[in-house]
């Protein structure tokens, strides 16, 4: 056994939602070989032993909507609806950025989300083989899409499409880099932002390929019925009717699906990524998280990027998923505390196609486990660990994050990543870069 956790309170998050006060568990060659309320057996002789009194561990979170690269436009356009600060602010923006920008801002988010627990996410943007170095270095998990808008379709062929070029070059070189750690998905980055033949092209190769599908769906009121003014059909409604939802998809947002929308996104086995904090900040509404859930739909939590957050703490999100649940149906016992926190872990690995390796503590599995400090004063009394998890505990309080057996984080030092280099390389060429005085600003559409 390489490391024994002891003296924890385990919340495993598995199908019995065992829960070991005092509890132990083992990890040996990047696996969890030991899960229980005693010690192993005496014969076991691990190599490290960390004493977690006073901690809870759990499965780390899984995000599984985020924009990583943003960290560079955090705090910059604030207080705008999303037509307004997507078309103004950020796609000239991101007209800016090349490779190196957008990996010093991705290990910078990564660092992020490590502080605050998150063990494995679900990405979108562009310069996509920059964000797989970032992530290949780190340790962390993450199953990447590079974000594809087709503004113009004339002329548009997949083959030569540049970022669809990307996409198959990312295929290659990172889909299933170290044993599977990062994946590669496809993604169309909306209806509104795209059109029918990029929607047929990227279908026909996800389907021909086995590939994942990564879209916005349904963000705001306006989108959903400008939609349906042109088509007749909701976005959901109009990219099923070109096979976007023949493989495994998330959708991100689903804040103003119909009924028929969420029925037909359950029957495809279409996950829908929940971003509660983005969505208030940009005023985009309230995803109907109880009305998916029944009619089928797995849901899980994401955070959006930090432009439109303005962090990726994934405890904010389970917290303001769960309120905003219950205003939303005038019913406290909606969204639970503990269905809020298998939003973040058990929903976010199936999303992911990962629910067999993660998302719960239990041996076989992935040592992806994260420690949260319970000695805190707002962690204190402790009545109930599943209640303070979701309702009381922030992304500040995790002390240490686990991947595969390899800790990524811990007391404020990141292993994996040079901090201080990488917030010399914001300063220094990111930030002027991006944010130059110049005029002749282009969206970065392709």
């Amino acid at each position: 056994m390489d490391t024994l956790f002891s003296n924890a309170t385990v919340v495993t998050m598995d199908e019995s939602m065992h829960l070991y006060t005092g509890g132990f568990v083992g990890v040996t060659d990047s696996k969890i070989s030991y899960v229980g309320k005693n010690p192993p057996p005496e014969d076991v002789k691990p190599q490290k032993i960390i004493d977690g009194t006073g901690m809870v561990l759990m499965p780390g979170l899984i995000n599984c909507h985020t924009h990583l690269p943003m960290t560079l436009l955090r705090g910059y356009a604030d207080d705008y609806d999303l037509q307004t600060w997507l078309t103004e602010y950020i796609f000239p923006k991101e007209a800016h950025l090349d490779d190196r920008c957008v990996k010093a801002a991705t290990l910078l988010g990564i660092a992020e989300c490590l502080q605050f627990g998150v063990t494995s996410v679900t990405d979108m943007y562009d310069h996509i083989d920059a964000i797989a170095e970032a992530v290949a270095e780190s340790g962390i998990k993450a199953n990447l899409s590079r974000g594809t808008t087709l503004f113009d379709p004339e002329g548009f062929e997949f083959d030569k499409y540049p970022a669809c070029q990307e996409l198959v070059a990312a295929r290659e070189k990172w889909h299933n880099y170290d044993n599977g750690r990062i994946r590669i998905e496809a993604s169309i980055h909306g209806e509104y932002t795209s059109s029918h033949e990029l929607w047929d092209a990227m279908a026909e190769y996800c389907i021909n390929e086995g590939v994942r599908m990564h879209i916005h769906l349904s963000e705001t009121e306006s989108e959903h019925n400008s939609c349906v003014e042109k088509y007749g059909l909701t976005p959901a409604q109009l990219l099923d009717c070109h096979h976007v939802f023949d493989v495994p998809t998330t959708a991100a947002h689903c804040v103003w699906l119909t009924e028929e929308d969420r029925k037909l996104l359950a029957k495809r086995g279409v996950s829908a990524a929940h971003n509660p904090i983005s969505n208030l900040k940009l005023a985009s509404g309230v995803a109907d998280v109880m009305a998916m859930v029944k009619d089928g739909m797995n849901v899980c939590l994401g955070t959006d990027g930090t432009a439109s957050n303005n962090n990726l703490d994934l405890f904010e999100e389970i917290k303001a998923a769960a309120l905003l649940a219950k205003e939303k149906h005038r019913d406290p016992t909606a969204v639970s505390a503990t269905a809020a926190l298998m939003m973040a872990t058990v929903c976010g690995a199936r999303a992911q196609g990962r629910d067999t390796e993660c998302g719960m503590i239990k041996e076989g599995m992935d040592a992806d486990l994260i420690l949260v400090d319970f000695t805190r004063p707002h962690l204190m009394p402790c009545h109930n660990v599943i209640s303070s998890l979701a309702y009381s505990a922030r992304g500040g309080d995790v002390c240490l994050t686990m991947v595969r057996g390899k800790v990524l984080y811990a007391g404020g030092k990141f292993p994996t990543i040079d901090l201080s280099a990488v917030v010399k390389e914001l300063a220094e060429y990111a930030m002027p870069r991006v944010f130059q005085p110049t005029g002749g600003d282009e969206s970065s559409a392709s």
